[in-house]
């Protein structure tokens, strides 16, 4: 398994626990009544907002720039190849009590998640190479460091489109659901719950789908329900 792989199953397992260490507290119904889903759900948010910042996919570009500049009839050229690393983020403490929906006739938790946030990108300097041309140019003005500041700047900007190109966010998005599903899914099945979760963003159709808003309620109404029942 790779280091990000055993990083994210190790933020998985650590929200498991804390869940789990709150669900002990929470998750049994009066009267023996055996673990409850919303309850559990709710001790998981908890946990998983305790994180903060969720890094479930990182990756890797690298941009080649050129930028010219021409001066008394003379010009001057420089290539810049910048490589440079990207991190996707969730920032989990966006998470709320509105953002999970529970479908009780078919066991499933929804949870809505905040839009991926883009971090970096981290330029590996050591990397970098630079290749100029049009020294007399050079020689005699300040062209070779305006070129090379000129291509700093778009290098960076480069590296970021690249970064939100729909390919890179599109995993990026199925990392952070699957690393978030893991950390609801686990807790329930600890308690012995057979449930589903479901994660997804805002943005997508289902999230947004009428007939799933008709079967599933926001855990904030049904929790309000069951303290008003008290």
């Amino acid at each position: 398994m790779s280091r990000k792989g055993l990083a994210i199953a190790a933020l998985v397992l650590g929200l498991a626990l804390g869940a789990l260490a709150v669900i002990g507290l929470r998750s049994v119904q009066p009267f023996g009544g055996g673990p409850d889903a919303e309850s559990i759900a709710t001790a998981s948010l908890q946990a998983v907002r305790e994180q903060n910042r969720l890094t479930p996919f990182t990756a890797r570009y690298v941009a080649v720039v050129t930028s010219t500049r021409t001066r008394f009839g003379l010009s001057a050229q420089k290539t810049l190849i910048m490589p440079g690393t990207v991190r996707y983020e969730i920032d989990l403490s966006k998470l709320g009590e509105n953002d999970l929906a529970w479908d009780r006739a078919a066991k499933t938790l929804t949870v809505t998640l905040p839009p991926v946030e883009l971090a970096g990108p981290e330029v590996d300097l050591a990397k970098v190479q630079e290749y100029s041309a049009g020294g007399i140019l050079a020689s005699v003005t300040d062209a070779e460091s305006a070129l090379g500041a000129a291509n700093r700047q778009v290098g960076r900007a480069e590296l970021l489109k690249q970064a939100r190109s729909p390919e890179a966010m599109r995993m990026a998005r199925d990392a952070a659901r699957r690393a978030v599903e893991r950390s609801f899914a686990l807790p329930l099945a600890a308690a012995g719950l057979d449930a589903r979760v479901s994660a997804r963003f805002a943005d997508e159709v289902g999230a947004k789908d009428p007939s799933w808003l008709d079967r599933s309620r926001r855990m904030e109404d049904v929790l309000n329900e069951k303290q008003a029942a008290r």
